[in-house]
Protein backbone atom coordinates (compact mmCIF):
# COMPACT_ATOMS: atom_id res chain seq x y z
CA UNK A 1 0.00 0.00 0.00
CA UNK A 2 1.50 3.34 -1.07
CA UNK A 3 1.44 6.58 0.90
CA UNK A 4 -1.04 9.07 -0.57
CA UNK A 5 -0.70 11.95 1.91
CA UNK A 6 2.26 12.92 4.10
CA UNK A 7 2.04 15.71 6.67
CA UNK A 8 5.19 16.92 8.41
CA UNK A 9 5.43 19.50 11.20
CA UNK A 10 2.13 21.23 10.49
CA UNK A 11 1.72 24.41 12.59
CA UNK A 12 -1.06 26.97 12.81
CA UNK A 13 -1.13 29.70 15.48
CA UNK A 14 -3.94 32.26 15.55
CA UNK A 15 -2.82 35.67 16.86
CA UNK A 16 -4.94 37.41 19.48
CA UNK A 17 -5.60 41.14 19.56
CA UNK A 18 -4.55 43.27 22.51
CA UNK A 19 -7.15 45.34 24.33
CA UNK A 20 -7.11 49.16 24.59
CA UNK A 21 -4.78 48.92 27.60
CA UNK A 22 -2.25 46.82 25.72
CA UNK A 23 -3.13 43.66 27.62
CA UNK A 24 -3.67 40.26 26.09
CA UNK A 25 -2.15 39.35 22.77
CA UNK A 26 -0.29 36.08 22.29
CA UNK A 27 -1.37 33.26 20.01
CA UNK A 28 -3.74 30.31 20.14
CA UNK A 29 -1.67 27.19 19.35
CA UNK A 30 -4.44 25.42 17.46
CA UNK A 31 -2.14 23.01 15.60
CA UNK A 32 1.38 22.72 16.95
CA UNK A 33 3.64 20.36 15.05
CA UNK A 34 1.33 17.65 13.68
CA UNK A 35 2.90 14.89 11.55
CA UNK A 36 1.22 11.80 10.10
CA UNK A 37 0.63 9.97 6.83
CA UNK A 38 -2.35 8.40 5.10
CA UNK A 39 -2.06 5.29 2.96
CA UNK A 40 -3.91 5.05 -0.33
CA UNK A 41 -7.24 3.25 0.11
CA UNK A 42 -7.41 3.45 3.91
CA UNK A 43 -9.62 5.37 6.31
CA UNK A 44 -7.75 7.34 8.97
CA UNK A 45 -9.98 8.27 11.91
CA UNK A 46 -9.12 11.40 13.91
CA UNK A 47 -10.43 11.75 17.47
CA UNK A 48 -9.94 14.00 20.48
CA UNK A 49 -11.77 16.44 22.73
CA UNK A 50 -13.27 19.67 21.39
CA UNK A 51 -10.51 22.19 20.79
CA UNK A 52 -7.77 19.63 20.17
CA UNK A 53 -7.19 20.84 16.60
CA UNK A 54 -9.03 18.23 14.51
CA UNK A 55 -11.06 20.61 12.35
CA UNK A 56 -8.21 23.12 12.04
CA UNK A 57 -5.99 20.31 10.77
CA UNK A 58 -8.64 19.41 8.18
CA UNK A 59 -8.84 23.01 6.96
CA UNK A 60 -5.06 23.20 6.78
CA UNK A 61 -4.99 20.04 4.67
CA UNK A 62 -7.43 21.65 2.22
CA UNK A 63 -5.55 25.00 2.37
CA UNK A 64 -8.76 26.74 3.41
CA UNK A 65 -6.43 28.40 5.91
CA UNK A 66 -2.71 28.72 5.31
CA UNK A 67 -0.32 26.89 7.65
CA UNK A 68 2.38 28.87 9.44
CA UNK A 69 4.86 26.04 8.97
CA UNK A 70 4.91 22.48 7.81
CA UNK A 71 4.71 20.51 4.62
CA UNK A 72 1.86 18.64 2.94
CA UNK A 73 2.91 16.06 0.34
CA UNK A 74 0.20 14.54 -1.86
CA UNK A 75 1.22 11.53 -3.92
CA UNK A 76 4.87 12.57 -3.82
CA UNK A 77 4.39 16.26 -4.74
CA UNK A 78 4.32 19.24 -2.36
CA UNK A 79 0.90 20.89 -2.27
CA UNK A 80 1.08 24.41 -3.70
CA UNK A 81 4.28 23.74 -5.64
CA UNK A 82 4.80 23.87 -9.41
CA UNK A 83 4.26 20.12 -9.57
CA UNK A 84 0.93 20.30 -7.72
CA UNK A 85 -0.93 23.61 -7.69
CA UNK A 86 -3.85 24.22 -5.36
CA UNK A 87 -6.48 23.92 -8.12
CA UNK A 88 -5.23 20.50 -9.19
CA UNK A 89 -4.83 19.37 -5.57
CA UNK A 90 -8.38 20.38 -4.72
CA UNK A 91 -9.63 18.41 -7.69
CA UNK A 92 -8.08 15.31 -6.12
CA UNK A 93 -8.90 16.14 -2.47
CA UNK A 94 -12.40 17.15 -1.36
CA UNK A 95 -14.05 17.85 1.98
CA UNK A 96 -17.48 17.18 3.51
CA UNK A 97 -18.35 19.59 6.31
CA UNK A 98 -20.37 19.09 9.47
CA UNK A 99 -23.10 21.64 8.75
CA UNK A 100 -24.91 20.16 5.77
CA UNK A 101 -27.05 23.27 5.23
CA UNK A 102 -24.41 26.00 5.56
CA UNK A 103 -22.10 24.24 3.12
CA UNK A 104 -24.69 24.39 0.30
CA UNK A 105 -25.60 27.53 -1.64
CA UNK A 106 -29.29 28.19 -0.86
CA UNK A 107 -29.75 29.85 -4.26
CA UNK A 108 -28.59 26.85 -6.27
CA UNK A 109 -30.62 23.75 -6.96
CA UNK A 110 -29.18 20.44 -5.80
CA UNK A 111 -28.24 19.55 -9.36
CA UNK A 112 -26.46 22.88 -9.92
CA UNK A 113 -24.57 22.59 -6.61
CA UNK A 114 -23.12 19.22 -7.61
CA UNK A 115 -22.40 20.25 -11.22
CA UNK A 116 -20.75 23.56 -10.30
CA UNK A 117 -17.24 22.32 -9.39
CA UNK A 118 -16.82 20.11 -12.49
CA UNK A 119 -17.73 23.09 -14.67
CA UNK A 120 -15.14 25.24 -12.89
CA UNK A 121 -12.57 22.57 -13.75
CA UNK A 122 -13.51 22.56 -17.43
CA UNK A 123 -16.23 19.93 -17.72
CA UNK A 124 -18.92 20.88 -20.30
CA UNK A 125 -22.27 21.87 -18.78
CA UNK A 126 -24.26 18.95 -20.18
CA UNK A 127 -21.67 16.41 -19.01
CA UNK A 128 -21.48 18.03 -15.56
CA UNK A 129 -25.27 17.88 -15.16
CA UNK A 130 -25.34 14.26 -16.27
CA UNK A 131 -22.61 13.43 -13.75
CA UNK A 132 -24.56 15.24 -11.04
CA UNK A 133 -27.70 13.22 -11.74
CA UNK A 134 -25.76 9.95 -11.78
CA UNK A 135 -24.19 10.78 -8.44
CA UNK A 136 -27.55 11.73 -6.94
CA UNK A 137 -28.84 8.31 -7.89
CA UNK A 138 -25.70 6.69 -6.45
CA UNK A 139 -26.16 8.31 -3.04
CA UNK A 140 -29.79 7.23 -2.89
CA UNK A 141 -31.60 10.38 -4.05
CA UNK A 142 -33.86 9.92 -7.09
CA UNK A 143 -32.77 12.59 -9.62
CA UNK A 144 -36.30 13.17 -10.93
CA UNK A 145 -37.45 14.01 -7.39
CA UNK A 146 -34.44 15.85 -5.98
CA UNK A 147 -32.38 17.42 -8.79
CA UNK A 148 -34.48 20.60 -9.03
CA UNK A 149 -35.03 21.06 -5.31
CA UNK A 150 -33.26 23.59 -3.09
CA UNK A 151 -31.33 22.78 0.11
CA UNK A 152 -34.11 24.01 2.44
CA UNK A 153 -36.48 21.42 0.93
CA UNK A 154 -34.30 18.49 2.07
CA UNK A 155 -33.76 16.85 5.44
CA UNK A 156 -30.37 16.87 7.16
CA UNK A 157 -29.55 13.35 6.03
CA UNK A 158 -30.55 14.12 2.44
CA UNK A 159 -28.43 17.29 2.43
CA UNK A 160 -25.43 15.35 3.68
CA UNK A 161 -25.90 12.84 0.85
CA UNK A 162 -25.88 15.80 -1.53
CA UNK A 163 -22.62 17.03 0.01
CA UNK A 164 -21.10 13.58 -0.45
CA UNK A 165 -22.24 13.55 -4.09
CA UNK A 166 -20.77 17.02 -4.57
CA UNK A 167 -17.45 15.86 -3.12
CA UNK A 168 -17.43 12.93 -5.57
CA UNK A 169 -18.25 15.12 -8.58
CA UNK A 170 -14.59 15.91 -9.29
CA UNK A 171 -13.65 12.22 -9.05
CA UNK A 172 -11.21 12.82 -6.16
CA UNK A 173 -8.82 10.35 -4.54
CA UNK A 174 -9.01 11.75 -0.99
CA UNK A 175 -12.10 12.89 0.93
CA UNK A 176 -11.86 14.61 4.32
CA UNK A 177 -15.03 14.15 6.38
CA UNK A 178 -15.22 16.64 9.27
CA UNK A 179 -17.93 15.46 11.69
CA UNK A 180 -19.94 14.52 8.61
CA UNK A 181 -22.48 12.37 10.49
CA UNK A 182 -22.52 13.99 13.93
CA UNK A 183 -25.66 16.09 13.28
CA UNK A 184 -27.71 13.12 12.04
CA UNK A 185 -29.97 10.85 14.05
CA UNK A 186 -28.70 7.31 14.51
CA UNK A 187 -30.76 5.58 11.85
CA UNK A 188 -29.75 8.12 9.19
CA UNK A 189 -26.17 8.07 10.49
CA UNK A 190 -25.97 4.32 9.92
CA UNK A 191 -27.27 4.72 6.36
CA UNK A 192 -24.69 7.42 5.56
CA UNK A 193 -21.84 5.39 7.10
CA UNK A 194 -22.73 2.34 5.03
CA UNK A 195 -23.02 4.56 1.96
CA UNK A 196 -19.51 5.92 2.62
CA UNK A 197 -18.11 2.40 2.87
CA UNK A 198 -19.80 1.37 -0.39
CA UNK A 199 -18.53 4.48 -2.19
CA UNK A 200 -15.01 3.92 -0.89
CA UNK A 201 -14.91 0.45 -2.46
CA UNK A 202 -16.62 1.53 -5.66
CA UNK A 203 -14.48 4.61 -6.38
CA UNK A 204 -11.22 3.54 -4.70
CA UNK A 205 -11.33 6.42 -2.22
CA UNK A 206 -9.15 7.33 0.75
CA UNK A 207 -10.84 8.93 3.78
CA UNK A 208 -9.77 11.11 6.68
CA UNK A 209 -12.71 10.74 9.05
CA UNK A 210 -12.93 13.26 11.91
CA UNK A 211 -15.44 12.54 14.66
CA UNK A 212 -16.05 12.71 18.40
CA UNK A 213 -18.10 9.50 18.28
CA UNK A 214 -15.61 6.77 19.12
CA UNK A 215 -17.91 3.90 18.17
CA UNK A 216 -18.39 5.37 14.70
CA UNK A 217 -14.63 5.86 14.31
CA UNK A 218 -13.97 2.27 15.31
CA UNK A 219 -16.56 1.03 12.83
CA UNK A 220 -15.31 2.91 9.80
CA UNK A 221 -11.56 3.40 10.36
CA UNK A 222 -8.53 1.29 9.47
CA UNK A 223 -6.22 3.41 11.63
CA UNK A 224 -6.93 6.03 14.29
CA UNK A 225 -5.03 9.19 15.24
CA UNK A 226 -5.63 10.67 18.70
CA UNK A 227 -5.03 14.42 19.13
CA UNK A 228 -4.65 16.44 22.31
CA UNK A 229 -4.17 20.20 22.53
CA UNK A 230 -2.90 20.65 18.99
CA UNK A 231 -0.56 17.67 18.93
CA UNK A 232 -0.68 13.96 18.05
CA UNK A 233 -0.83 11.73 21.14
CA UNK A 234 -1.07 8.32 19.48
CA UNK A 235 -1.61 6.65 16.10
CA UNK A 236 -2.40 2.98 15.59
CA UNK A 237 -4.41 0.28 13.91
CA UNK A 238 -8.06 0.75 14.84
CA UNK A 239 -8.64 -2.54 16.66
CA UNK A 240 -5.23 -2.48 18.34
CA UNK A 241 -5.71 1.07 19.58
CA UNK A 242 -9.19 0.38 20.94
CA UNK A 243 -8.18 -2.90 22.59
CA UNK A 244 -4.70 -1.91 23.84
CA UNK A 245 -4.25 1.89 23.96
CA UNK A 246 -0.77 3.05 24.99
CA UNK A 247 -1.24 6.73 25.86
CA UNK A 248 -2.95 7.59 29.20
CA UNK A 249 -5.14 10.12 27.39
CA UNK A 250 -6.30 7.52 24.86
CA UNK A 251 -7.14 5.15 27.72
CA UNK A 252 -9.19 7.85 29.44
CA UNK A 253 -10.90 8.76 26.18
CA UNK A 254 -11.90 5.16 25.43
CA UNK A 255 -13.13 4.57 28.97
CA UNK A 256 -15.74 7.29 28.36
CA UNK A 257 -17.57 5.03 25.88
CA UNK A 258 -20.86 3.99 27.52
CA UNK A 259 -21.09 0.26 28.30
CA UNK A 260 -24.31 -1.70 27.78
CA UNK A 261 -23.33 -4.15 30.53
CA UNK A 262 -24.32 -2.68 33.94
CA UNK A 263 -21.40 -4.54 35.56
CA UNK A 264 -18.97 -2.70 33.27
CA UNK A 265 -20.24 0.82 33.83
CA UNK A 266 -17.77 3.51 34.89
CA UNK A 267 -18.40 4.90 38.35
CA UNK A 268 -15.21 6.94 38.75
CA UNK A 269 -14.52 9.58 36.08
CA UNK A 270 -11.38 8.53 34.16
CA UNK A 271 -10.40 12.11 33.47
CA UNK A 272 -11.06 15.33 35.37
CA UNK A 273 -10.92 18.95 34.32
CA UNK A 274 -10.72 20.66 30.95
CA UNK A 275 -7.76 20.77 28.58
CA UNK A 276 -5.29 23.57 29.42
CA UNK A 277 -5.50 26.92 27.68
CA UNK A 278 -4.05 26.60 24.13
CA UNK A 279 -2.83 30.21 24.43
CA UNK A 280 -0.40 29.19 27.15
CA UNK A 281 -0.03 25.37 27.13
CA UNK A 282 1.87 23.73 29.97
CA UNK A 283 5.57 22.92 29.51
CA UNK A 284 6.74 19.36 28.94
CA UNK A 285 4.01 16.88 28.13
CA UNK A 286 0.80 18.80 27.54
CA UNK A 287 -1.26 16.10 29.18
CA UNK A 288 0.67 16.08 32.46
CA UNK A 289 -1.80 18.41 34.24
CA UNK A 290 -4.52 15.71 33.97
CA UNK A 291 -2.49 12.49 33.84
CA UNK A 292 -2.68 9.88 36.61
CA UNK A 293 0.81 8.60 35.68
CA UNK A 294 2.52 11.99 35.83
CA UNK A 295 6.05 12.26 37.24
CA UNK A 296 8.38 15.22 37.64
CA UNK A 297 10.09 14.59 34.31
CA UNK A 298 6.73 14.95 32.50
CA UNK A 299 6.55 18.60 33.57
CA UNK A 300 9.74 19.59 31.76
CA UNK A 301 10.49 17.09 28.99
CA UNK A 302 8.48 17.09 25.76
CA UNK A 303 7.71 13.53 24.59
CA UNK A 304 8.39 12.60 20.98
CA UNK A 305 6.11 10.47 18.82
CA UNK A 306 8.07 7.20 19.01
CA UNK A 307 7.42 3.59 18.17
CA UNK A 308 6.75 4.08 14.48
CA UNK A 309 8.58 0.84 13.74
CA UNK A 310 5.89 -1.04 15.62
CA UNK A 311 3.15 0.68 13.61
CA UNK A 312 1.76 2.15 16.83
CA UNK A 313 3.66 5.36 17.69
CA UNK A 314 2.81 7.21 20.90
CA UNK A 315 3.94 10.52 22.42
CA UNK A 316 4.42 9.49 26.06
CA UNK A 317 7.57 9.39 28.20
CA UNK A 318 6.49 6.02 29.61
CA UNK A 319 7.11 4.53 26.16
CA UNK A 320 10.27 6.50 25.40
CA UNK A 321 13.40 4.56 26.42
CA UNK A 322 15.71 6.57 28.66
CA UNK A 323 13.21 9.38 29.17
CA UNK A 324 13.60 9.39 32.94
CA UNK A 325 10.07 8.14 33.68
CA UNK A 326 10.19 5.10 35.99
CA UNK A 327 7.89 3.15 33.65
CA UNK A 328 10.17 3.70 30.65
CA UNK A 329 12.73 1.14 29.54
CA UNK A 330 16.31 1.76 30.55
CA UNK A 331 18.78 2.44 27.75
CA UNK A 332 21.69 -0.01 27.80
CA UNK A 333 25.05 1.62 28.50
Amino acid sequence: MSTLLEVAGLVKHFPLKKDVFGRGGGVVRAVDGVSFNVQAGETLGVVGESGCGKSTTARLLMHLIEPDRGEIIFDGAAVGSRQLGLKEYRRQAQMVFQDSYASLNPRLTIEDSIAFAPQVHGTPHREAVERARNLLARVGLEPLRFAERYPHELSGGQRQRVNIARALALQPRLIILDEAVSALDKSVEAQVLNLLLDLKDEFGLTYIFISHDLNVVRYISDRVMVMYLGQVAEIGDSETLFEAPRHPYTKALLSSIPAMDPDQRTEVPPLAGDPPNPINPPPGCRFHTRCAMVQEVCKSRVPTLTGGGTGHPVACLMHEPGSGHTAAQKVAA
